[in-house]
């Protein structure tokens, strides 16, 4: 579970994303993203008893920080008004995909996958799918995954409006193909976030997503 005044300390900062008000409340943000970390920490551990691939990683290696990069953005805004995680072999910055926590009062989720990879990778994937459609197709039809995730996501702002080249207009995973991202999200109210449940919940959600990520980093390896 996370602590309310995690929450609380999000909240404040969205309504005052400055550095003068980041600066006069450093201290509260130091205890919320000791709270977010420690919760991450205790995902890792319980997760690796399953998934041998994130053994070792600690919650350092796979948080974000809350600096933004707002050298090429329009909105200045200095900082994000959440805190992430992803949990996958090698840390945050390798190439695989990965497991995802994403705490924002009133739009929280967990899930992951493979966002937005290099033309390389991305073909390497499609390429996996094509081949080897019906064990792909039968991951994202287990009921487990069906209860939690329903199915990837597909909005448009990670879709093609065509097929790839080199893929025709009736391939069975045309939906997928189109695809230039492969994830999977499930959200979070934010009073189940102050629960103990969190963490069961969680890692459930997880676990959930093995198979997945595990067809996905076969295809770069």
């Amino acid at each position: 579970m996370l602590e309310p005044q995690t929450l609380k300390f999000l909240s404040q900062l969205k309504r005052n994303n400055n550095k003068e008000w980041f600066d006069n409340h450093r201290v509260q943000y130091e205890a919320a993203r000791i709270d977010f970390s420690n919760f991450i920490q205790l995902v890792i551990d319980a997760l690796q008893k399953t998934d041998p691939t994130i053994t070792g990683l600690t919650a350092k290696d796979c948080m974000f920080r809350i600096n933004r990069d707002i050298r090429f953005s329009k909105d200045k805004s200095p900082y994000k008004t959440n805190f992430g995680a992803i949990i996958k072999k090698g840390g945050r910055k390798s190439i695989y995909a990965g497991y995802y926590f994403h705490c924002c009062p009133g739009s929280s989720f967990a899930g992951g996958g493979l966002w937005m990879p290099d033309a390389s990778d991305l073909k390497k994937v499609r390429q996996e799918i094509d081949y080897n459609f019906d064990e792909f197709n039968k991951i994202l039809r287990e009921k487990s995954f069906r209860k939690i995730y329903k199915d990837l996501y597909d909005g448009d702002d990670i879709k093609l409006s065509t097929m790839p080249k080199g893929y025709s207009t009736d391939h069975p995973a045309i939906e997928y193909l189109k695809l230039k991202s492969f994830i999977a999200e499930t959200t979070f109210e934010d009073d189940e976030l102050t629960k103990p449940s969190l963490h069961k919940k969680t890692v459930q959600a997880f676990e959930t997503l093995q198979s997945l990520l595990t067809f996905i980093n076969n295809a770069l390896e």
